[in-house]
């Protein structure tokens, strides 16, 4: 027994030195948004839609809930926010090649549509980001709209 009382104190005294350490937050500038919105051109309620559920994980400036000061679950999070925005990152849109744009857009709606975004984890503790019918299917009409002028851009020779 005396064994399993250090093992747990242990445990406890790095869990809570482990407090004093976390990852880099993603607290960017809302801004870096701005050349997407204006190259895309969503309507207000889709800029709201991905204000809510695309942004934390989607862009350069994440709103951390509370439990981001506990430590595991903050790495948690910034393992998602990181992969999240590999995948496709709204504040890092300029600079992509047209092709490379379409091709995020094509993948926008196929994960929107078969409701794989926003994750599950997310819309948990998130709410408001969860989708209606009708708001998946704003983001997919303008993200095929998006889609159709990239497919109508000149090619680069």
């Amino acid at each position: 027994m005396k064994k399993i009382k250090k093992i747990g104190l242990l445990l406890l005294i790095l869990l809570v030195i482990a407090q004093f350490f976390g990852p880099e937050k993603n607290q960017g500038d809302l801004a870096s948004v701005e050349p997407f919105f204006t190259e895309t051109n969503p309507s207000e309620e889709v800029k709201l839609i991905l204000k809510e559920s695309c942004f934390d994980c989607h862009s350069d400036s994440t709103r951390y809930p509370w439990y981001n000061n506990i430590t595991p679950v903050n790495y948690w999070l910034a393992g998602h926010i990181k992969d999240g925005k590999k995948h496709f990152n709204m504040s890092n849109w300029v600079g992509n090649s047209v092709k490379r744009k379409n091709h995020k857009f094509e993948e926008l709606i196929e994960m929107v549509e078969e409701r794989f975004m926003p994750l599950k984890s997310y819309t948990w503790t998130h709410d408001e980001a969860k989708l209606s019918n009708d708001q998946i299917e704003a983001v997919v009409n303008w993200a095929k709209l998006v889609r159709t002028k990239y497919a109508l851009a000149p090619k680069p020779e």
